[in-house]
């Protein structure tokens, strides 16, 4: 993290990762964003799973489900669900940076599913995979909330190639992601009228703090989502409202911001169709079920690597 922080906030443009955002306290102001009348994409992805989580976990019948990202696994219990549905059972790998949104979710599952053997995972997707462990069956590896869009056009590309290396033939790919929309949906998703993304992005400033023993003072900046669309994609700003000097703690770093100057902390990419096809089918996935809703505002993918397992 440090090296990360320090190479973004020295970088120009200024940058976060955006993976910084997910403390405990990040972590549950992201699912109050969800809920967020606004922010149409966890309805949009919920109603799509409620619909279609038996025809996936049929299709797929996994001997495990891990799931990238997972926070605390609201989505993931709609397929669990379905698997009581059909009887089949299966183990749980929820993967996720933090550890304390791990652990709430997994005692709330153990709970809930008396079947479910769940196996956590605590780490960064974003440096690799090939730390994961065998499933010792067909794997249904889970991508959802459109966190693909939160890498750039060819990072994303590279991530889906290395899903696949990572992948043994006969496993599945359920990936969810973003449509290409009008911008003004697209704005209102993030910039919320109650604020609650707004704080969300000035959190990152507060893991930063405490993490590398920087000293941002969140009331020193404003939030701001803009659409740009030549690119296709939401980016989130943090904007300085003064002139500041920060000092980086533990790096032994400091920075001038100027007022006005913008620190981006995350993008989030919307899809056409045609790219969302081509992404899976250049890496050598093939398509098995494409779920949308009547408005196409949002895409579930069930893919699969060819051949038996």
């Amino acid at each position: 993290m440090l090296e990360e922080v320090l190479a973004g906030l020295t970088a120009k443009p200024r940058a976060i990762p955006p993976k910084y955002f997910y403390d405990d306290h990040g972590s549950l102001l992201f699912d109050r964003i969800c809920g967020t009348k606004e922010y149409y994409l966890t309805r949009t992805e919920t109603a799509l799973l409620i619909s279609h989580g038996t025809d996936i976990i049929a299709t797929a019948r996994p001997a495990q489900i891990l799931e990238l990202g997972s926070g605390i696994s609201h989505k993931i219990r709609l397929l669990l669900d379905a698997c009581s549905k059909l009887s089949h059972t299966c183990e749980y790998a929820p993967f996720d940076v933090c550890a304390e949104m791990v652990d709430l979710a997994t005692n709330r599952l153990a709970s809930d599913y008396a079947w479910l053997t769940i196996k956590p995972l605590l780490g960064d997707y974003h440096a690799g995979l090939g730390n994961l462990p065998e499933a010792g069956g067909v794997r249904l590896l889970a991508f959802l909330g459109s966190s693909i869009g939160n890498f750039t056009a060819a990072a994303g590309r590279e991530f889906v190639r290395d899903i696949r290396h990572y992948l043994q033939p006969g496993d599945f790919f359920l990936l969810g992601a973003d449509r290409v929309k009008s911008a003004e949906i697209l704005h209102a998703a993030y910039n919320d009228a109650d604020g609650i993304t707004a704080e969300f992005n000035l959190n990152i400033l507060r893991v930063v703090n405490r993490s590398i023993q920087a000293n941002f003072d969140p009331g020193n900046f404003s939030h701001s989502a803009v659409y740009n669309e030549d690119l296709g994609q939401i980016e989130m700003y943090l904007i300085a409202k003064q002139d500041q000097e920060i000092q980086l703690g533990k790096t032994g770093t400091s920075i001038r911001l100027v007022a006005g100057e913008r620190i981006l902390t995350e993008i989030s990419r919307k899809y056409e169709v045609a790219e969302l096809m081509s992404m899976l089918d250049d890496n050598g996935f093939n398509l098995v079920r494409h779920y949308q809703p009547d408005n196409h505002w949002y895409s579930l993918l069930l893919a699969q690597v060819p051949g038996s397992s």
